[in-house]
């Protein structure tokens, strides 16, 4: 016999697994409305990206760094994000392009 207390439990999980459904369903289409090659949300803070505060802060060693970013981003496709990864090393190279022809 089920006794109430494994009830209670039982509604209780139900309502935190349609929880978690949601969650997931929101991430995905954030994520999805999101540029995640680009502009990604989570680069950019107080309207400053990420790569334009690296720069400042590592100058010409900015060069290194987005070599390095294509790199990993090569390596890994097959890995991790597929094509996505292959779009995020194009946008380094494009950068890279621009740092050293001074665009």
């Amino acid at each position: 016999m089920i006794s109430p207390t494994s009830m209670r439990h039982e509604a209780y999980m139900k309502m935190k697994m349609t929880e978690k459904d949601e969650e997931k369903l929101l991430d995905e289409f954030y994520a999805e409305r999101a540029d995640m090659v680009n502009s990604p949300p989570h680069y950019n803070q107080a309207g400053i990206e990420c790569i334009d505060a690296i720069k400042a802060a590592t100058g010409d060693g900015c060069e290194y760094y987005l070599q390095g970013n294509i790199m990993k981003y090569v390596w890994r496709y097959r890995y991790k994000n597929g094509a996505e990864d292959l779009k995020k090393a194009h946008w380094y190279l494009e950068r890279l392009i621009k740092e050293i022809t001074n665009e």
